[in-house]
């Protein structure tokens, strides 16, 4: 039987077959039929659950357990997961959109195809989590623990990893441009392939990361130490700037010249305008009278 809080009083469900909404027990097992969780479930426990395709609308799942959860393509809309346990859940294709997952354990969980953006995973435990090809737009990772996650191929175009410990993570041919690791632990972590393209990696730590073939452009390597990392070109820092940046011997890398990081973002090219718009056609001429025998 499911443990569930003093406090817990109903669980608002709606059935995939009925268009209103049903009220249900907050001890009703038969949850792999259920598409809609509302209202409050806090510390509420649904380990091995089949919750596939279940809908998550500004929900309250606080400290809930989700251990082993088969949460396959569920949606996570402006729900609150705090500290939840979802660690060797099934996540594989879910969708999360503001979501709120601050410190919750995802260790050992399956989340390739995730599509998400606006998430916020603000010291979330991600040990080993499978996000390869996901989309994670503009999501929060500040202080999470990304030891040996899995990003290849993934998109995480404007989201901040900044402080996160991200040793032995796997970067490889992803997207990461205009992100913020600032101060991260990138020991041994591979962004082989990766673009770059306006990201800050200040004062991170890239001991052993391979940078081959990673797309550098406007990134910010300011006090950066990047003194052992391989794959590193002289052709790919010639795109970037670092004031005191440690780096192999024998390259070199410009100075950012005091500019912020923000103010070096906007000098990347802007794309050209676009071409203007053809004359009209010219109207027809006039036909010539016929003339008159």
């Amino acid at each position: 039987m499911a443990r569930w809080g003093a406090s817990i009083v109903a669980l608002t469900l709606s059935l995939m077959a009925v268009s209103g909404q049903a009220q249900a027990s907050v001890e009703d097992r038969d949850v792999a039929k259920l598409t809609s969780f509302g209202g409050m479930c806090a510390n509420c426990d649904l380990a091995g659950r089949k919750l596939m395709n279940a809908k998550f609308a500004n929900a309250n799942f606080v400290r809930a357990i989700l251990i082993g959860a088969d949460l396959r393509g569920a949606m996570f809309y402006g729900s609150n997961f705090a500290s939840a346990d979802l660690s060797r859940a099934d996540l594989r294709g879910a969708e999360m959109r503001g979501a709120n997952f601050v410190a919750a354990n995802f260790t050992d969980a399956r989340m390739s195809g995730v599509e998400g953006s606006g998430v916020s995973l603000q010291s979330a435990v991600l040990i080993r989590v499978d996000l390869t090809s996901s989309e994670m737009h503009g999501s929060q990772f500040v202080g999470a623990n990304l030891q040996k996650a899995r990003f290849s191929n993934a998109e995480l175009t404007g989201s901040n990893l900044q402080g996160a410990n991200a040793r032995d993570a796997d970067f490889s041919n992803a997207d990461i441009n205009h992100a913020n690791l600032t101060g991260g632990h990138f020991e041994s972590a591979s962004f082989r392939n990766a673009d770059m393209t306006g990201s800050i990696l200040r004062g991170g730590i890239f001991s052993g990361a391979d940078f081959r073939n990673a797309d550098l452009t406007m990134a910010v390597l300011t006090g950066a130490d990047l003194s052992s990392a391989r794959g590193l070109e002289q052709e790919q820092l010639d795109d970037a700037c670092g004031d005191g940046a440690r780096l192999p011997a024998g390259l070199t890398v410009r100075p950012c010249n005091g500019l912020k990081s923000s103010h070096f973002l906007l000098l990347r090219e802007m794309p050209k305008a676009p071409p203007a718009p053809p004359a009209p056609p010219a109207p027809p001429a006039p036909k010539a009278p016929k003339a008159k025998w």
